[in-house]
């Protein structure tokens, strides 16, 4: 459903309520502003809402309808979402028909979320930002969104999101599909939104959903969340499954949540996990983690500063650090290991697997059916050339050594080996609880010329290890948003998301976005 037609459809609706005699309150309420809910879409929290339903203060119907509104008003202005689900008042009444029988089926019961357009949705376009898959939706949901339907969600639409997720060109445009055009940062709308999952790093910080959905192979959850001002958690390898999920490789991608705070990002995970994080089931446990007196005190945190990503960052992370001493944390200062052999290793890696992974997504929809007719579609069609016409990665992974050849293997192996040491070693060095680094350095100007100046090292230790990382706003350089970046050992999800939480309340960095026009060239990268 394209934006457009949001207003067609609360028009239809609330014609329907009208005909056959039942209250209009859904579809009218879908036709107000936020501001007739009474809550603060920016700061307002999943528990609150929950709160707020369970009373009969707030409808679903209400908040879906007030995200529907959003999308529609100012959405224009960063251009994030791509498409909204023409279901989703329907998906909202029936949340609304179990809160009021007592039957919610959890604390992500009736709230809306945004999906990156890369996760398999029934009914829905699936596209990757490519044309070549633009055709037929997807016969059926990924795993993901499955449990995201089981656990009572409202699938508000798909966002935006760099096409093939960045792994189509040697110089691509972050933010930028040929299905979707150009996302916009919407703190600096001519600054770039980082990372593939920009769509839903920008949506989240314009408030057009209560939290999204992105992936990660390296940096596509944690930058778009730095960058953007907003919590983006990348999960361990495999706690949430990958089916369904247009692939790159299946040794380091995963989904992840995407919210304005880490108590719903971890409430989101919860689900996302299907039950495999005990400790975040019971949602209001993990929301009081953020307000808990005393949650950093005793904790030793690492700081890599990584001084490539400029002097105002820099500066940034000792003011960050200055403020969790203060609240009773030990920061250390750290240098991981093994950085110059990974970042070496872990491209040629990702060629091989690539070929392998898109080759059997491809098989299992309409369009090109494998890789070699995905780059004869993209010389044959001009509009996947309007940013930028190379699909560099594309052929260098046609010619790249199966994952067969002994030479990948024992590429990937040592990939596996070092990042995990690089982080295991440190912590156990400086007996940490996490590694903290910056996320992102300040966005650059978006350029399909010059294309991304993104060279971010922080997010490939957690990526290439397979371990969680999670980004919380750190402040601001110039107007535009910086992240923390925190990670920690294997499986180690629930324990970075609590101190995340606390670091999160200490921090309290996050503020609203203004649309800025631009900031000069000061800032650019």
């Amino acid at each position: 459903m394209t934006k457009k037609s949001v207003a067609l459809l609360i028009a239809t609706l609330v014609a329907g309520c009208l005909v056959t005699g039942s209250p209009g309150s859904a579809a009218e309420a879908a036709a107000d502003s936020p501001a007739r809910l009474g809550v603060d879409l920016d700061t307002v929290t999943i528990p609150e809402l929950q709160a707020r339903m369970a009373r009969g203060s707030l409808t679903s119907s209400a908040l879906t309808g007030a995200y529907l509104w959003r999308v529609k008003t100012v959405d224009p202005r960063i251009n994030s979402v791509l498409r909204t689900d023409p279901t989703a008042l329907r998906q909202a009444a029936a949340s609304d028909a179990r809160h009021r029988r007592g039957e919610s089926r959890g604390p992500l019961d009736g709230i809306p979320v945004l999906l990156k357009d890369n996760v398999n949705t029934r009914g829905l376009p699936t596209t990757a930002g490519s044309l070549a898959l633009a055709g037929s939706p997807p016969d059926t949901d990924a795993v993901l969104v499955a449990r995201l339907r089981d656990a009572g969600a409202v699938i508000l639409g798909k966002t935006n999101l760099s096409e093939w997720a960045n792994f189509r060109g040697a110089k691509p445009t972050s933010g930028w599909s040929a299905v979707g055009g150009q996302t916009g940062n919407p703190y600096v709308l001519d600054r770039n939104p980082c990372g593939s999952s920009a769509g839903s790093g920008a949506a989240l910080a314009a408030s057009l959903s209560q939290v999204a959905i992105g992936t990660e192979t390296d940096g596509s959850i944690v930058c778009p969340a730095g960058a953007n001002g907003v919590v983006g958690h990348k999960p361990s390898l495999g706690l949430v499954s990958q089916a369904g999920v247009v692939p790159i490789s299946a040794e380091q991608d995963t989904a992840g949540p995407m919210a304005r705070n880490v108590t719903d990002a971890a409430l989101t995970l919860a689900v996302l996990s299907g039950g495999r994080l005990p400790r975040l089931a019971d949602s209001f446990d993990v929301a009081g983690e953020a307000t808990r007196p005393g949650g950093l005190r005793g904790k030793r945190i690492g700081l890599w500063r990584l001084p490539t990503l400029g002097p105002d960052v820099d500066a940034l992370m000792t003011r960050a650090a200055d403020r969790l001493r203060t609240a009773g944390a030990e920061v250390v200062e750290v240098n991981l290991p093994y950085q110059e052999r990974l970042a070496e290793l872990e491209f040629p890696a990702l060629l091989s697997e690539f070929h392998r992974d898109i080759d059997a997504y491809l098989g299992t929809r309409q369009g090109p059916r494998d890789l070699a007719e995905l780059i004869e579609f993209n010389r044959n069609h001009p509009a996947e050339q309007t940013c930028f016409a190379g699909q560099e990665l594309f052929e260098q992974a046609l010619t790249a050594p199966p994952t067969t050849d002994p030479r990948y293997r024992a590429a990937r192996a040592e990939l596996k080996d070092l990042s995990r040491r690089s982080i295991d070693e440190t912590m156990a060095a400086h007996r940490l609880d996490a590694i903290a680094s910056p996320t992102n350095p300040p966005a650059w100007t978006t350029d399909c010329v010059r294309g991304d100046n993104d060279v971010i090292p922080s997010s490939t230790p957690a990526a290439v290890a397979g371990y969680p990382s999670l980004s919380v706003p750190a402040g601001f350089v110039r107007e535009l948003p910086v992240g923390l970046l925190l990670m920690a050992g294997d499986q180690r999800d629930t324990e970075l998301l609590s101190l995340g939480a606390a670091v999160e309340r200490r921090l309290d960095a996050r503020q609203a976005p203004r649309y800025l026009p631009s900031v000069g060239s000061a800032t650019s990268g």
